[in-house]
């Protein structure tokens, strides 16, 4: 499947119109880890031949990190050079691999002037199933195996988008074993709110290694996640318990990518 990314520059310039905006975000682009979740989301898009493009060196942080340390001055800076660029190019409709983005966007920018219909991946992957043209080979490459999945805070408790990643993994015919805690009574993975970019404060066991043992009680092989900070830190806990041999963290774009057609 081709990795092809259009820039909305170059698609402006021939004239061309775009189905999404892709926003590919901070980790997406300079993670090594979460740009493989980018490029598995590129795979499908192009797979499905879904017209979109991205800003590229345009695109700059959305602000969410900013605001939630306290600096409001620096956030609302960065999010009017982003609505600007947006505006510019008459984006109608935005999809995001990350929560964090997507909170953002979505509920944050329309005070500042940025109005657009924004989507996280999750979603958006749960209406190409729905509308048939996202078709699994053999029922999956995790059929019948256990899959857990863990819930973002800005994806769950902030935007409650509970069902739309579940949907996603049902199309896998895997197993889904849901943690103890989850859903609305679902345990941050200890990376939001800025968490992740400062030192942490003192306690007797760090957010993500509590979560991880949910993992572990789970008894899945599998830990589907659908934030870039999520991935990270249940990635990190896993390795903590050296258990990175036996469990898989993965972001439901990679599962389906994996899977499809």
């Amino acid at each position: 499947m081709s990795t092809q990314v259009p820039l909305m520059s170059e698609m402006a310039a021939a004239g061309k119109d775009v189905e999404i905006l892709f926003w590919v975000g901070c980790a997406g682009s300079f993670d090594q880890r979460a740009q493989l979740v980018t490029k598995a989301f590129v795979k499908i898009l192009n797979k499905l031949e879904i017209s979109f493009a991205i800003l590229g060196e345009e695109e700059s942080c959305t602000g969410d990190p900013a605001r939630r340390a306290g600096n409001e001055f620096l956030f609302q800076m960065m999010a009017i050079q982003n609505i600007e660029v947006l505006n510019m190019y008459e984006v109608k409709k935005i999809v995001t691999a990350c929560p964090h983005c997507f909170n953002t966007l979505k509920n944050e920018y329309p005070p500042l002037g940025g109005n657009f219909e924004v989507i996280h991946h999750s979603t958006y992957l749960q209406t190409l199933i729905d509308e048939g043209k996202i078709k699994l080979k053999g029922g999956g490459a995790y059929k019948g195996k256990k899959i857990t999945y863990h819930d973002s805070c800005y994806l769950g408790r902030a935007n409650n988008i509970y069902e739309a990643p579940r949907k996603v993994l049902e199309l896998l015919d895997a197993e889904l074993v849901e943690m103890k805690r989850c859903k609305t009574k679902g345990l941050c993975c200890g990376a939001g709110g800025a968490q992740m970019f400062k030192e942490e404060e003192e306690g007797g066991i760090r957010v993500n290694q509590e979560r991880t043992k949910d993992v572990l009680e789970s008894k899945a092989k599998i830990v589907a996640a659908a934030c870039p900070f999520c991935n990270t830190m249940l990635t990190d806990g896993i390795k903590g318990e050296e258990k990175q041999d036996e469990i898989k963290v993965k972001d439901i774009a990679e599962l389906i990518e994996e899977s499809m057609l």
